[in-house]
């Protein structure tokens, strides 16, 4: 794939990113400025604890059937996805209820109030797992319809659809004077993404019209075992991104809460470049290595991270220079979050300069050296919140951000080059 190509792709998936990201941002100052941090702070828990428990639920398939579409179209069968996703969603639907019901059984709202110090801690919670289902069938789904081809609809449903209920329902609720709504109604929010979504792909699937028939039929056991290594490196991932938001809500108020996911949030913008260059790149990452094409392979990588480096070392600069103005867009209190997001930003210019260090794990079968990794990255991430977010609190969480990001994706980069002589650093 040329750069010319590459580019033109992730430039799609980009400006639709950069949309989506206005509107959360719009959202985020609507939130910010006319509800009480406390509830903002809730809001932020549960988005944190849902995006940690979704990736358990989802059992990697979200991820492996990107893998799988790879694999499908270099041998010219992508036909055999139909049944394929049929099969991941009678395994995501099975997973969400026994979380549900395993929770519901096992935890007691004394035991979980005591944890997080927060007497409403166990409801939250509750809430979100019964928002599961929804959740991991929007998900799927999602990259169901990337995994179908279709792109630039599967980043509309991950960058703005989803925002489009909880941004109404919480205008309505802001009207209404019942602010406290706003976990409930991000949740709500879910079931109808969860709906639309469903039938999209149901349509497309219907509509798709394959050159072959299915010669491909995938086991549960087969997919699990494709899938689980996956689900693996996605916990981690998901749990280094919020576990800081859990420790920090252990040993500081709803307020703090609110203002560190603010800063989480800004850096997390200057990510978008990696993540548009990697929807575009990882199915192809997996149907170059099936052929074997090293040489190609390494052009591709190149080119990826240079793209990436190019196009978010503008916007990672912006916020940098502006951190306090635009910390004090969301309300005068939010500056405190500015050492934060300076450090938070940091972490970010290195994930900038690592190229696509995962995808390249993930999508060439190396899922269980990625898991490791992860792993590894994880256990210091936690092991740095606990000890430094009590002695230091939002600038210990991001700290911990920080040296942990660091080591996964050097850790990740020294064995891409060692096991097959390609360069994933900017070069």
């Amino acid at each position: 794939m040329l750069l010319k190509e590459i580019a033109k792709k992730s430039l799609y998936v980009l400006l639709i990113r950069i949309l989506g990201v206005s509107v959360l941002f719009g959202f985020t100052l609507f939130l910010t400025n006319f509800f009480p941090a406390e509830d903002v702070g809730r809001y932020d828990f549960v988005r944190s604890v849902l995006n940690i428990v979704g990736g358990i639920a989802l059992l990697g398939t979200n991820q492996s059937i990107i893998y799988y579409s790879g694999m499908l179209e270099a041998k010219k069968n992508l036909a055999s996805i139909k049944p394929l996703y049929y099969r991941m969603l009678k395994l995501i639907i099975l997973s969400s209820l026994l979380i549900l019901l395993t929770f519901n059984f096992t935890f007691s709202e004394e035991f979980i109030s005591r944890v997080f110090k927060k007497s409403d801690a166990y409801n939250l919670i509750l809430k979100t797992f019964f928002a599961l289902i929804f959740f991991t069938v929007t998900m799927l789904n999602i990259d169901t319809i990337r995994a179908l081809q279709k792109t630039v609809i599967s980043e509309l449903f991950r960058n703005i659809f989803r925002y489009v209920p909880v941004l109404l329902g919480a205008i309505l609720i802001y009207i209404l004077e019942k602010t406290q709504l706003i976990v409930d109604v991000y949740l709500i929010g879910f079931l109808i993404l969860c709906l639309i979504s469903t039938a999209c792909t149901f349509f497309l699937i219907r509509k798709k019209r394959f050159n072959k028939l299915p010669s491909f039929f995938f086991t549960y056991k087969e997919i699990f075992l494709t899938s689980y290594p996956m689900a693996i490196s996605a916990i981690a991932y998901f749990i280094m991104q919020g576990i800081d938001v859990l420790i920090l809500t252990t040993y500081s108020s709803f307020e703090s809460v609110a203002y560190y996911s603010v800063a989480v949030k800004l850096s997390t913008l200057t990510a978008l470049s990696l993540l548009s260059v990697n929807i575009v790149v990882a199915p192809k990452i997996a149907e170059i290595y099936e052929k074997r094409k090293t040489n190609e392979l390494q052009l591709l990588i190149k080119k990826s991270t240079r793209l990436i480096f190019i196009t978010s070392i503008f916007l990672l600069s912006f916020i940098f220079l502006f951190s306090e103005h635009i910390l004090s867009l969301f309300g005068p209190n939010y500056i405190v979050a500015s050492t934060p997001l300076v450090i938070l930003l940091s972490a970010q210019l290195y994930n900038s300069v690592s190229g696509p260090s995962a995808i390249y794990l993930n999508m060439t079968g190396k899922q269980r050296v990625l898991n490791w990794i992860l792993i590894i990255g994880l256990l210091t991430n936690i092991f740095l919140n606990l000890y430094l977010i009590p002695n230091y609190g939002m600038n210990g969480a991001a700290i911990a951000t920080l040296v942990s990001l660091v080591l996964w994706n050097s850790m990740a980069a020294i064995y891409i080059y060692i096991k097959d002589s390609i360069k994933v650093f900017l070069n």
